[in-house]
């Protein structure tokens, strides 16, 4: 078990000051014969200093286990594959698992130092990768992904990261449910948390203002869950772009620090976000709905699927294709950069949650791990 700290000997310090007053208390109310009066609040007092004690514990020290050695790792739960350079792909998932191949048959699984379930995985050059998951883990491997170090692990959040970018080795932000948002400056040997208010509703500016006035802590409460969900970033040149929950597409020229949001197109989340080879956007999300835009915008047409299936990713070829991987089996590829869409259902009818174009096959992943698709 490895243990990851934050200091707490000012709190515990804090509690046991108070352990040694109810002890005076306790004392000199003997000498003065009022036992039978204080006792019952000395008790309360003291089980009140000892449950302190072990919040404070369970607060600062967070344990965490190594993902455990399993020969059919690619054949459970993943959530996201990607590539290392040309010719290695990663995939992640549940308990930690992170496994390897050069050919999309063979995995190897690496060493993890956690049994998080992992959510997505991003390789900035063959050696530096980083991965993000639930307890909002963040993790770093800088050997081509055979091993990983923890560089942030926070289960008293109860929220996961869904995507991490990087645009030099330094700089990376990591993004995830109710608008968690950490920036890096130094390679993921810090991550500090940044509050997006421009993604706040003009009602949740004026609520969160007046509760600030009335209660600091229901107000930090509120402000930690009151952002929509960031799915996913997708760094196109100079411009990151941000799809999310409720309609949400953004952008922005300073790699995250300031938003342009985009005039809402559907009320529904989105769930990923391409640029074509041609240079258009596409972005795909609930219930089928795909939009495409000309170049950097708006207007946006909404595309026609003939399906309702929830479409998690977008995946180019190098021949120009477009597979958009959905929910129930559902596959849909594009031969005229995204305008029309023709159904390629499979039939176990298993979510195809993220894929990858990889020596001239689709290698997608799913609740039954690594699946390569016949096309």
């Amino acid at each position: 078990m490895l243990i990851h700290k934050d200091s707490c000997k000012n709190r515990l310090g804090s509690i046991l000051s108070k352990v040694r007053y109810i002890k005076t208390i306790f004392c000199n109310n003997v000498e003065n014969s009022r036992m039978p009066f204080v006792l019952p609040l000395l008790m309360s007092l003291l089980l009140y200093s000892f449950s302190l004690i072990s919040l404070a514990a369970d607060q600062y020290s967070t344990p965490y286990f190594p993902s455990v050695k399993a020969p059919l790792a690619s054949q459970s739960l993943l959530l996201d594959i990607s590539n290392i350079g040309q010719d290695k792909l990663v995939a992640v998932g549940e308990r930690g698992h992170i496994i390897i191949s050069t050919d999309g048959v063979n995995w190897q699984q690496a060493t993890v130092p956690v049994q998080t379930t992992l959510t997505n995985v991003f390789f900035y050059n063959e050696k530096l990768g980083w991965a993000v998951g639930h307890d909002t883990t963040i993790l770093h491997s800088q050997d081509g992904g055979f091993t990983w170090q923890v560089q942030q692990y926070k289960p008293a959040l109860e929220k996961p990261l869904l995507n991490i970018v990087f645009k030099s080795p330094l700089e990376g932000v990591a993004i995830g449910a109710y608008g968690l948002f950490f920036r890096t400056l130094d390679g993921g040997k810090t991550w500090v948390s940044e509050f997006h208010s421009e993604f706040l509703l003009p009602d949740d500016i004026e609520y969160l203002a007046e509760l600030k006035q009335e209660d600091e802590e229901a107000y930090l409460d509120e402000a930690s869950s009151i952002l929509p969900h960031f799915n996913r970033l997708v760094l196109n040149g100079r411009t990151l772009y941000m799809v999310g929950e409720i309609g949400l597409i953004a952008k922005s020229n300073d790699f995250g620090k300031n938003w342009q949001i985009f005039d809402e197109i559907y009320q529904g989340s989105f769930f990923d976000m391409a640029r074509t080879v041609k240079g258009n956007l596409l972005v795909v999300g609930l219930r089928g709905h795909v939009f495409r835009s000309l170049k950097n915008g708006p207007p946006w047409q909404q595309r026609q699927t003939n399906t309702t299936a929830l479409i998690n990713d977008i995946v180019l070829t190098n021949d120009d294709r477009i597979f958009l991987l959905a929910n129930n089996g559902t596959l849909l590829e594009s031969n005229d950069d995204g305008q029309s869409y023709r159904l390629r259902n499979q039939q176990d009818g298993k979510a195809l949650i993220a894929g990858i174009w990889f020596k001239n096959q689709l290698i997608v992943v799913s609740d039954v791990g690594v699946k390569t698709i016949s096309l």
